[in-house]
């Protein structure tokens, strides 16, 4: 299979977005609109499909800028408010597709969902407009799947001490939250064209990847393209930190749209 696959950022921010609440450092009053970061999401439009990878709680107004006019299926990487709380938004597709949209999350990530967001799986009562009608799919990381006929290879990865997800579809792999990448997930990794992978800020942290180890896992996995993503306000103006980074490597910001990301690149097992 050889398709096209066209990326979106609908957010490039950490949990607490850019600008921060209350904050008057000059990256948030910062009047560049690619220092305005959302909680992190993308939009992968392949094969006539339109997939969402995670639900940011600002997911209406992702929507609303990007004049999204349908969601075929949702995947999640974890739990955490930031990547789920948005979740809720998805009944407005449910009333103009007249469906239940379809999402898929690893065994613990569905019984999180299932819990928060009981009403959205409960299929006693299906109208379409009242609430999110949504079909739930389980899968376990590292094992191949398909999304509407779109391979799909959940690829795991450490957030601090938490085991979750990242998604590779074609020759793109997401990786977002990201402290650690396994040995034993760098083979899913291989022949990649284009890496997204976390850089929160400078400074060490906990359960994300600075910008060094960014740097540093990139340069030992090689791909030709590579985005930041999951950025906080204090990383730095994006104008001073894009001027640091090599030729291969890019920050990402809301609203940047990759396309043509070719589809079809073998997959080392």
């Amino acid at each position: 299979m050889q398709l096209g696959i066209d990326l979106t950022f609908l957010g490039t921010g950490t949990s607490t977005g850019v600008p921060v609440i209350g904050c008057d450092c000059e990256i948030c009053q910062s009047t560049d609109s690619r220092d305005k970061r959302l909680r992190s999401s993308v939009l992968i439009e392949t094969s006539g499909k339109t997939i969402l990878i995670d639900a940011a709680p600002d997911l209406r107004e992702q929507m609303l800028r990007t004049q999204t006019p349908r969601i075929d299926a949702v995947l999640f990487t974890h739990a955490h408010s930031d990547h789920t709380a948005g979740l809720d938004e998805l009944r407005r597709y449910n009333i103009m597709q007249a469906a239940r949209i379809p999402v898929w999350a690893p065994t613990d990530v569905a019984a999180e969902l299932q819990q928060r967001f009981a009403y959205a799986f409960d299929h006693s009562f299906s109208f379409f407009g009242g609430k999110p009608d949504l079909d739930l799919h389980v899968f376990a990381p590292g094992e191949p799947f398909e999304v509407l006929g779109v391979p799909v290879v959940p690829i795991p990865i450490q957030h601090g001490w938490l085991p979750i997800v990242g998604y590779r579809i074609g020759a793109m792999a997401y990786l977002t939250d990201v402290k650690l990448i396994p040995d034993s997930s760098r083979p899913l990794l291989a022949g990649v064209d284009l890496l997204v992978l976390t850089a929160l800020r400078r400074k060490e942290h906990v359960a994300h990847m600075n910008l060094d180890e960014a740097l540093a896992a990139l340069a030992d996995i090689g791909p030709p393209r590579a985005l930041l993503t999951h950025i906080a306000h204090d990383l730095g103006f994006h104008r001073d930190v894009e001027s640091e980074l090599p030729d291969t490597i890019g920050l990402a910001y809301d609203g940047l749209v990759v396309p043509g990301i070719w589809f079809g690149r073998h997959i080392e097992r």
